[in-house]
């Protein structure tokens, strides 16, 4: 049965601290990464995952869905998928004529609350199409109708490595995305043995079903997340800073931002969206309601800055080629130069 959502956010600041916790039952080491995917759920914002293979990217996710209570869908990006691979499930019957049927995708779409699309990168841009209709929307088209998705969190992943056979999300589409989230391997010499030597994390199956299912039902975070925004407040000083910030970020050599190894008057060239810094606020907010304040500093921006913030600047070319080192180069020199409030 679905819990109504009471207005009491400090009981359910309880609950999505223990929901972090039982997350943490079935993944060691990624305490940020767990952090991070909380704010995002209670930001409604869906996450771009960045990290190697063998990570535990899907576990993680797994152990996610189950805490939340709802289902859990995974797709295998492919270079010759088409939009309908995810739609549609065709199968010959056993009179041997052709069916098409409803995917998993479209059959749990109201219990629906993890879907995962794993390389994405591998997958063809009108693939890429459908999946930001349904970030964006929360719905897809089918068989004649909508299907709504009301708990969809996407998260997605991209091949890093290998070039061949993969089509790189554009600009457009990683800002859709409200974060970027690492998840890489633990570095703490003792979790690391952990992970090699103790025989519980070598079933995945089993580490998830640790977890205890709906210790945050899904069906109460879209009333929750609403009414954090609504009260967690942000000073006058406060959205001063952000502004300074935002303009530094579009400015920087107008802003005194200097950086030994880059010409920052000609470093960006587009993003810090209105939207990216919107996006930024209200993953602050939560970040804010998880800390207990019904009020936002500024280390509740310090903080998610480079996670939400990073993947929307846009440099030139020349700097493009070092990955994403310029970028978070710049977002610390921003933070340098402008004064805390």
């Amino acid at each position: 049965m679905s819990e109504t959502f009471d207005g009491r956010l400090d009981v359910w600041r309880d609950r999505a601290r223990r929901f972090e916790q039982e997350i943490e039952k079935a993944v060691i080491g990624q305490s940020r990464a767990i952090r991070l995917i909380t704010i995002s759920i209670f930001s409604r914002g869906h996450v771009l995952l960045e990290g190697d293979v063998g990570v535990g990217k899907t576990t993680l996710l797994r152990a996610v869905s189950r805490a939340l209570g709802g289902d859990f869908v995974r797709v295998e990006g492919t270079v010759d998928m088409m939009p309908t691979d995810i739609l549609y499930h065709t199968y010959l019957a056993d009179d041997g004529r052709p069916r098409v049927e409803p995917g998993a995708l479209l059959r749990k779409a109201d219990r629906l609350s993890v879907f995962f699309f794993n390389e994405i990168n591998r997958a063809r841009p009108q693939v890429h199409s459908l999946l930001l209709r349904l970030m964006a929307e929360r719905s897809v088209s089918a068989f004649d109708r909508d299907y709504a998705f009301p708990h969809l969190q996407v998260f997605a992943d991209r091949n890093m490595i290998e070039r061949e056979e993969t089509f790189e999300l554009p600009a457009a589409a990683r800002d859709r995305f409200l974060m970027e989230i690492a998840v890489t391997a633990p570095r703490d010499a003792e979790t690391r043995r952990q992970l090699l030597f103790d025989p519980r994390f070598h079933d995945p199956d089993a580490l998830v079903q640790r977890v205890e299912p709906g210790s945050f039902d899904y069906r109460a975070v879209g009333a929750v997340a609403d009414a954090i925004q609504e009260r967690v407040q942000a000073s006058e000083a406060l959205q001063h800073y952000v502004l300074r910030l935002w303009l530094a970020l579009l400015e920087p050599a107008s802003a005194s931002v200097s950086l030994p190894d880059l010409d920052v008057a000609h470093l960006v060239k587009g993003g810090a969206s209105p939207r990216g810094l919107a996006f930024l606020v209200r993953a602050a907010r939560v970040r804010a309601f998880l800390e207990g304040r019904d009020y936002l500093i500024p280390e509740d921006i310090r903080e998610l800055f480079i996670e939400v913030m990073a993947h929307r600047i846009f440099v030139d070319p020349i700097y493009a080629m070092r990955g994403d080192q310029p970028v978070k180069q710049l977002c610390r020199a921003v933070f340098d130069a402008t004064p805390t409030p």
